[in-house]
């Protein structure tokens, strides 16, 4: 037996439509660079009809960075889930996601940096949804690590963030040839680094 779904109030459809195309938008040219004209115009929208369903400019470009953040989250949970509870092999899975993804012709580099760049006051409710996603990126990466086992699990953490703000930097502005395998090279670099000493092995 199959059911039909109930179809989605027309509201929502539209809902939907505009942040799609503020998506689109934002993503390829950045918040600052697009008007909220040029979100009516891909959206094939009126003005009225936005502001129906987002408030401000802001309030759209909230709702775009959050979508982008529930994104990562499931991204991650999928990867983890493949790795069954093993830091080290969930941290390479996370290597291999970050190339594959900064290696893609439509990259255009992190939306979360550049949303940064454009909201310095930390108080702005966009720069709160880049803060808060941040502060998750962090905490998802330091209990990874931890599973792992690593000597130093804050500094790893600190250094596997970087190595990812990096990539995404590089896989804006550099070549893609060669990125997707470096980028597994320094994960398995740091993870070696911060791997704790054999058993009867002596400290420096």
């Amino acid at each position: 037996m199959t059911f039909s779904a109930t179809p989605a109030p027309r509201g929502s459809a539209t809902k939907k439509r505009i942040l799609e195309a503020a998506d689109e938008l934002f993503y390829e040219h950045g918040i600052k660079n697009v008007s909220i004209e040029d979100v009516v115009e891909r959206a094939s929208t009126t003005r009225m009809t936005l502001y129906r369903h987002f408030s401000s400019k802001d309030d759209l470009a909230v709702s775009f960075l959050q979508r982008r953040s529930a994104d990562d989250r499931r991204t991650v949970e999928s990867l983890t889930a493949r790795a069954a509870g093993n830091g080290t092999e969930a941290l390479m899975l996370l290597a291999s996601a970050i190339g594959l993804e900064t290696s893609a012709p439509s990259f255009r580099g992190c939306p979360f940096l550049s949303a940064a760049g454009g909201f310095r006051d930390p108080d702005h409710p966009v720069r709160r949804v880049v803060d808060d996603h941040r502060a998750w990126y962090r905490g998802m990466v330091l209990r990874l690590v931890r599973a792992a086992g690593v000597r130093d699990p804050a500094g790893t953490t600190d250094r596997i963030v970087m190595l990812r703000d990096g990539a995404m930097v590089r896989g804006y502005l550099g070549n893609a040839t060669g990125r997707f395998t470096s980028i597994e090279r320094a994960m398995q670099a740091l993870l070696a680094d911060g791997s704790p000493a054999p058993a009867g092995t002596a400290s420096p």
